[in-house]
């Protein structure tokens, strides 16, 4: 089965005549690693955009876990986005004013699949934290009293809670070094493995490529060679 299927896909802003994007056809298969890489301006924001229903294609399908999103409402949208895809932001996303518990079980207030207690759910998150290798001494502070390097772990977290089909990674390494960039990727796919998630990381550094199932560069398979 694949995760996510385009078939036909293109993307314009409204006040531009050339396509963005025009992608005639691409899938990834459940549970695999996928690592795609083009510069600044190729258009990988617009397609993550595209991938988690924030923006509508011009034309064509996206399907994720089996479900055409251009068919659901804006709120429908919202909703499977919650059940179904757990995200990674370059800068994180997370909230100051929260702990870094709070911080992970949060996107799971929005779900639909609300099976785990309260209780539950905060068990979930120290076992996520701790796979992540994140001191337990810092479950409770304040996100802001955390490193970049304990934050993105955090931001990780997050995105798994909940356990979604597929785990998209939005330049997660730029602000680490070389070294501490591996080691993340490591325990992201150790925890990819854990959860049977299809994880789909964009970055634009290719000494990170050789360590995913496949590779594609974005200039290739986007033939409008489109600007993000």
């Amino acid at each position: 089965m694949n995760i996510i299927e385009l078939s036909n896909l293109t993307f314009h802003w409204p006040n531009q005549s050339e396509l963005t994007l025009n992608i005639p056809s691409f899938t990834q298969k459940q549970g695999s690693k996928l690592f795609i890489k083009g510069p600044s301006g190729s258009g990988k924001s617009t397609l993550l955009s595209l991938l988690t229903g924030i923006l509508s294609p011009t034309s064509g399908c996206v399907t994720i876990n089996g479900t055409d999103i251009n068919q659901l409402s804006s709120n429908q949208r919202d909703r499977f986005r919650a059940d179904n895809i757990g995200y990674i932001f370059q800068q994180f996303n997370l909230l100051p004013y929260l702990s870094v518990i709070d911080n992970v079980i949060l996107p799971y207030q929005f779900s639909s699949k609300k099976t785990l207690s309260i209780k539950e759910l905060r068990i979930e998150a120290t076992r996520l934290l701790t796979q992540l290798q994140l001191p337990a001494s810092h479950f409770n502070k304040p996100i802001t009293d955390l490193s970049i390097g304990q934050q993105q772990r955090v931001a990780a977290a997050r995105a798994f809670i909940g356990k979604p089909k597929l785990i998209i990674a939005d330049e997660p390494t730029s602000a680490l070094d070389h070294e501490t960039r591996f080691a993340f990727i490591e325990l992201l796919m150790n925890e990819c493995g854990n959860s049977n998630a299809s994880l789909l990381f964009v970055s634009h550094d290719p000494s990170l490529e050789s360590l995913f199932d496949q590779s594609i560069d974005l200039r290739e398979l986007n033939k409008a060679g489109g600007i993000s």
